[in-house]
Order: structure tokens, then C-alpha cells, then sequence
């Protein structure tokens, strides 16, 4: 049995438009890949066919040899395939810990009747500070999230993500919104992710991805046209000709 992610010949369709084009591509445990290609290549909708808010024509999409072509998203989420959004969706008067506590208490099924009662929950508590902890948000727990710098928003969205204990991370544009000086702070964080964790990092930031993906896939007009390791990327010249140009120097 293939463990991870195993994406074999997936087909999308608008209409007569293809938007995924006979797609195969797997994610093992601890692979750090990133999901690079110029605007309308179709990243996100491969992404959202992987977590299931998009159905494909054809084509299988198997976590641990299982085919979850057929779940709906939430089911997706409970089988360990999770995905942060390019547009923070946090609550952002609530504070980091109460943001970071709804999924937990949600994927333990003690969301119910909580208001009030959340604190007894110590072991929920605990998870919530080693999460702060591991994103270096600890000093921020009690702070409403609007309060916080961008890129800090972005790591506790990553957090909340974690709080899923997903098997696959999708990660949608990490660094969107982030201020350059501050694109370290999201790629200290993702260098610090579970090591057994399969991360698939969606990003236009050359730099992030060269620093934290092992393995770069080049997507075009739906469809692959290359994979390989930063430094084959990069002396691409397919790649460099149609996507990297001028914006990376080796």
C-alpha cells in the first residue's frame, strides 16, 4: 500500500475548458513539495480537487492507497487533508487561543455547549500552547487576532491548520500579503513543521520556495510540465522562459 497523497490522471472541466489536464502526482510522508506556474495555470483548482471543494471529471485521488475521490470536504479534513486559505478566515476579534481552541474542540467533538466551560478542557489547553509555542505566538495568546501584524495572522492560521492534525498540508500562498521583510517569519515556520508532515506548498514567493521545498512541480495550463529538485528548477530553461524569467537569479 502507497502511504500519502497518490493523484493519478485527474481530469477538470469547465464547461469546455480543461482546467486540470491528465494530473498524476504524490506527496509522501515528510515531502516538502511546492506547486509553482504562471497566473491561470491551475494551481488552485488543483488544490481544491485534492480537498474536495472540486470534483474532477476522472481520475483517482488516494491518501494511504484509499480512494477519497468521493468524500466531501469536511470528511477529507477528518481523513488528515487540510488547507490553509490565501484570505485569513479567522475570527479576528477573538483572541489567537480562542481562535486556535474552536477546531480543536471541533475535531474532538466537544464543541457543544463550550462557552464557558473551554478552560476545564486542560489537555485542549495544553495543545493550544504547544501550537502557540511552535509559531512563536505564545506572547500573543490573549491578543485579538486583528491586532496582529499580517504575517503573524498568517502563522496562526497555520496553527489553526495543525489543529486539524492533518497528514497533508496544503499550504495557499503562505506569504500573501506579507511584507518582504517579513517572508523569514513564514519560512522559519514552515521549517519548523512536524517532519512526518506532507506539506504542498501553492506559492509565487521564488525565494520561500526555493528555501523550504525539496521538490519543485511546474504546472501550465493545467497540466505538469516538469518536477524536480530547486537546483534542476532552476537551471531550467523551459522554466525559467515561462515562469521564473528574470525574477530568479541562481
Amino acid at each position: 500500500m502507497s502511504m500519502g497523497l497518490e493523484v493519478s490522471h485527474l481530469n477538470k472541466n469547465f464547461g469546455g475548458i480543461k482546467v486540470a489536464r491528465d494530473i498524476s502526482f504524490d506527496l509522501k510522508p515528510g515531502d516538502r513539495k511546492a506547486l509553482i506556474g504562471p497566473n491561470g495555470a491551475g494551481k488552485t483548482t488543483f488544490a481544491n480537487l485534492i480537498t474536495g471543494t472540486l470534483k474532477p471529471n476522472s481520475g483517482s485521488i488516494r491518501l494511504d492507497g484509499v480512494d477519497i475521490v468521493k468524500l466531501k470536504e469536511s470528511k477529507r479534513v477528518k481523513a488528515g487533508v487540510a488547507k490553509t486559505f490565501q484570505i485569513t478566515t479567522l475570527f479576528k476579534r477573538m483572541s489567537v487561543r480562542e481562535n486556535i481552541r474552536l477546531p480543536i474542540l471541533e475535531r474532538d467533538g466537544k464543541s457543544h455547549g463550550w462557552f464557558g466551560r473551554a478552560e476545564r478542557f486542560v489537555a485542549v489547553e495544553d495543545e493550544i500552547d504547544e501550537l502557540l509555542g511552535q509559531f512563536n505566538l505564545l506572547d500573543f495568546a490573549e491578543m485579538p487576532v486583528q491586532d496582529l501584524a499580517y504575517g503573524q495572522q498568517r502563522l496562526v492560521e497555520m496553527a489553526l491548520t495543525l489543529a486539524l492534525k492533518p497528514r497533508i498540508l496544503i499550504l495557499d500562498e503562505p506569504s500573501a500579503g506579507v511584507p518582504s521583510s517579513d517572508s523569514h517569519i513564514i519560512i522559519d515556520a514552515i521549517e519548523r513543521l512536524p517532519k512526518d508532515l506532507s506539506v504542498l506548498i501553492i506559492e509565487h514567493d521564488m525565494k520561500l520556495v526555493f528555501k523550504v521545498a525539496s521538490r519543485i512541480v511546474v504546472l501550465v495550463n493545467g497540466a505538469i510540465l516538469t518536477e524536480g529538485t530547486p537546483e534542476e528548477i532552476s537551471q531550467n530553461q523551459q522554466v525559467r522562459d515561462l515562469y521564473l524569467g528574470a525574477r530568479h537569479e541562481h
